[in-house]
Order: structure tokens, then C-alpha cells, then sequence
């Protein structure tokens, strides 16, 4: 486990939309191992224990939102 970074502010930035993909599924949450891409930047970000997480999305917010279990979805 690494050291808290009780000051550190993180933001994540997951609106780009994988054009170049040709595929329907946002460029974020094409599988990695059978984990989408997002789901293991945000768990290797949680590992430093930042005060603050901060995810922007683009116009997929609400398939990301579901995929990852957001409850506001």
C-alpha cells in the first residue's frame, strides 16, 4: 500500500470517444485483462488514497455510470 496523499486532488479524464475503435462501446470501458480500462485507472488511483477523485465524462456518462455501478445511476 502506498503512502495517503491527503492533499492530492485527481482528475480523470474519460470523454474521449475511441473514434479510431470503430466501435460502439466508449473508448473507457473496452476490457483490459476482462476489466474495463477505467475501472483499473480508477483502482490504481484509489491505491494512493487521495482526498479527491474526479471523473469527467463525456456524452457516454450514463453507459459509464452504469458499467461501473455508479448508485446515482
Amino acid at each position: 500500500m502506498l503512502p495517503a496523499f491527503a492533499d492530492l486532488q485527481v482528475v480523470v479524464l474519460a470523454a474521449g470517444q475511441g473514434k479510431r475503435m470503430r466501435s460502439r462501446t466508449p473508448k473507457v470501458l473496452h476490457p483490459v485483462l476482462g476489466v474495463p480500462m477505467l475501472e483499473l485507472v480508477l483502482h490504481a488511483v484509489e491505491q494512493l488514497s487521495p482526498a479527491g477523485i474526479a471523473v469527467v465524462v463525456g456524452e457516454h456518462e450514463a453507459k459509464i455510470r452504469k458499467a461501473l455501478g455508479d448508485p446515482a445511476n
